[in-house]
């Protein structure tokens, strides 16, 4: 018989934990969401329908919802937690973007680490989504696949299982099949549409720089567009070929053209107060289901703006 321990209040033993129970439900043809949980659940009365509508405990394809005339459409997956709320995510520097048992994929804000390092443990985006995940279930883990540097907003995966985490890693070039990302640099790029080759190497300072070298570095490839150029600024489309630390920074350096904001590789402004660099665009193949993922981001209000533009299109922290 196990020994009782006697250093334990009466009732703050560690309970077990108990998964919530849910049931998922697939929409067949369009209707009202509360019409559907009628049809789809007969036995439970009305008044206990509205019930779950009302504290959160229904969710339209992973988004909890409350509005009982909510429309459906076919494919979408209705699920009910009988047991408790279902978590709405909310963080000012981090938006869900997609979400499955497999994987999540974020639209990252700037200034927010996307893991932790020697100084910071804490509120980063990495802690953010493993604080969601274990509540909804303590055993839940995640796991990061690629970072982007803390001044560097936009999309990012993460990983939910051991699987999905080392599929995504070990075929990163075959399975990642774009990487997109917006620049607001300095002056205006000549040509306007290019590429930049390079080997890259670090020295003792952590700098990434580039050489011609291949036995000094690992080779680096970029292709640049310019979208729009004003007021002593230019709009650009960065396509990664390879995805190497600090790559982008380095070849718009390369070129002449730091990007605004980053003085670490030669910029002299920053209009905006931050660096601006977005990845706007990350399309891979799904680890589990092998399906194309394809995500995309609106233009940052500040770059916009920056080269004179009218549409203002998301909103930043």
């Amino acid at each position: 018989m196990p020994r009782k321990s006697f250093n334990t209040k009466p009732g703050a033993e560690k309970r077990p934990f108990k998964p919530d129970v849910i049931e998922k439900f697939q929409v067949k043809e369009p209707m009202p969401l509360l019409e559907f949980l009628i049809s789809a659940m007969p036995d439970r009365k009305r008044t206990a329908l509205k019930s779950y509508l009302a504290h959160n405990q229904v969710a339209v394809n992973n988004v909890p919802v409350k509005q009982f005339d909510t429309q459906l459409h076919k494919g979408d997956e209705v699920k009910v937690n009988f047991s408790r709320e279902f978590r709405v995510f909310y963080n000012r520097r981090l938006k869900i973007v997609y979400e499955d048992d497999d994987i999540i994929v974020v639209n990252k804000g700037y200034g927010l680490l996307s893991m932790g390092n020697d100084k910071v443990s804490e509120g980063t985006a990495y802690t953010i989504l493993r604080d969601y995940l274990k509540w909804q279930d303590p055993r839940n883990k995640i796991f990061i696949v690629h970072r982007l540097d803390r001044d560097t907003s936009g999309l990012m995966v993460f990983a939910k299982t051991i699987e999905a985490k080392e599929n995504l890693q070990h075929n990163w070039n075959n399975m990642v099949l774009s990487r997109k990302y917006l620049a607001v640099v300095e002056g205006r790029p000549e040509p306007a549409e290019g590429e930049v080759r390079s080997y890259l190497a670090e020295n003792s300072r952590y700098e990434v720089y580039s050489t011609d070298d291949p036995k000094e570095g690992q080779l680096a490839v970029t292709r640049y567009r310019t979208l729009k150029s004003r007021n002593g600024y230019s709009l650009m489309e960065v396509e990664l070929d390879t995805g190497r630390k600090n790559q982008i920074r380095v070849h718009m350096k390369d070129l002449g053209h730091p990007i605004t904001g980053d003085r670490r590789y030669g910029a002299g402004s920053s209009p905006i107060h931050r660096m601006a660099l977005h990845a706007q665009t990350l399309r891979f193949v799904h680890p589990i289901t092998r399906k194309d993922m394809n995500f995309s981001t609106p233009v940052p209000i500040s770059f916009s703006k920056m080269v004179g533009g009218k549409e203002y299109y998301e909103d930043e922290d």
